[in-house]
């Protein structure tokens, strides 16, 4: 009698994902258009529900299945991996959906569209990958192993910032997330942008998936100071280096986004194992999803160690 509960059960859970699944993907072909100032907008259901010239696009879920994420990240809820349950497709789809109409992963047609979804969740892959040259899998397949680093070496509060992103007392500000967060600074601001206290409570983005997931994309999205391309910008293609960037060897595509990510942590250090691990990643993410990594690019494009940094390091640097 109990096993017969048990078998109803998981058929209710498993009805249950698959209606979820389509109903998300029926509400994001809900497009519709109009014309403003002679140019078309769209909206595209939940997932795409604001007026833009981006929602007249796919959007993620037609093209990025869960069955694709399963596959991406393999090993996440291995018993062996430190954040089991945590990280799921619809926290991600759900997080995206606020970005979407800005053109995260809708900009410039489906394929332009699954290459910056491979190179978004490359970073995070690598980041967050707890994998290993002879893992079970391959060392690829154990990305979002983590959601916040375990061995802190300190707390990570920049007194030089006590005016503006004071840290909270007893309070640590270690990495956190899908695209990791250190410092009080940085807690402020993203925690500012997404309307979260995260500056008293930084623990808010290792408890809730799709925040930690709306941080990432957020960092994507947003350039680290005026006068900056965001990692999405240089990416897809929207902007242009100047005689500067073109002299500090800085140029669009892959590589230049993790000079607006991590900088001199990374970057203009030549073939270091921290940018090759990230490169991976993304070549790895891009076979998975049927795009094939010859879409890539050339390794200049790839690859950033001969790239000076949009920002060099100080003392207290803004990522991992």
């Amino acid at each position: 009698m109990a096993s017969q509960k048990v078998s109803a059960m998981v058929v209710f859970l498993l009805t249950l994902m698959v209606m979820v699944e389509l109903t998300m993907a029926d509400m994001s072909e809900e497009t519709k258009v109009k014309i403003v100032k002679g140019k078309k907008v769209c909206t595209r259901g939940w997932e795409c529900s604001e007026w833009s010239k981006f929602c007249c696009n796919e959007t993620i879920t037609d093209f990025f299945q869960t069955y694709q994420f399963e596959q991406l990240f393999a090993k996440r809820n291995a018993p062996e991996a430190h954040a089991v349950g945590f990280w799921d497709y619809q926290s991600f789809i759900t997080a995206a959906a606020l970005y979407q109409p800005l053109g995260f992963c809708t900009t410039g047609g489906k394929l332009m569209g699954m290459k910056e979804l491979a190179a978004f969740l490359g970073h995070v892959g690598s980041k967050t990958s707890c994998g290993y040259g002879v893992a079970t899998g391959g060392p690829f397949a154990w990305g979002l192993c983590y959601n916040k680093e375990l061995s802190p070496s300190q707390s990570y509060c920049d007194d030089s910032f006590k005016y503006t992103y004071p840290c909270s007392p007893g309070v640590d500000y270690y990495g956190r997330g899908a695209i990791p967060i250190y410092w009080n600074y940085n807690y402020g601001a993203v925690g500012e942008a997404l309307k979260e206290d995260l500056l008293n409570h930084p623990e808010y983005i290792e408890q809730n998936a799709t925040l930690a997931f709306q941080a990432a994309i957020w960092r994507w999205m947003t350039p680290m100071k005026k006068g900056q391309p965001s990692a999405h910008e240089v990416f897809v293609g929207d902007w242009k280096p100047t005689k500067n960037d073109t002299l500090s060897k800085r140029i669009p595509g892959f590589g230049t986004t993790m000079n607006v990510l991590y900088g001199d942590l990374v970057c203009g250090k030549g073939e270091v194992d921290g940018m090759t691990n990230i490169i991976s990643h993304y070549l790895y993410y891009l076979d998975l999803m049927g795009v094939g990594r010859e879409e890539a690019g050339p390794h200049e494009v790839l690859a950033c160690g001969e790239q000076k940094a949009f920002n060099p390091s100080y003392v207290a640097s803004s990522s991992s």
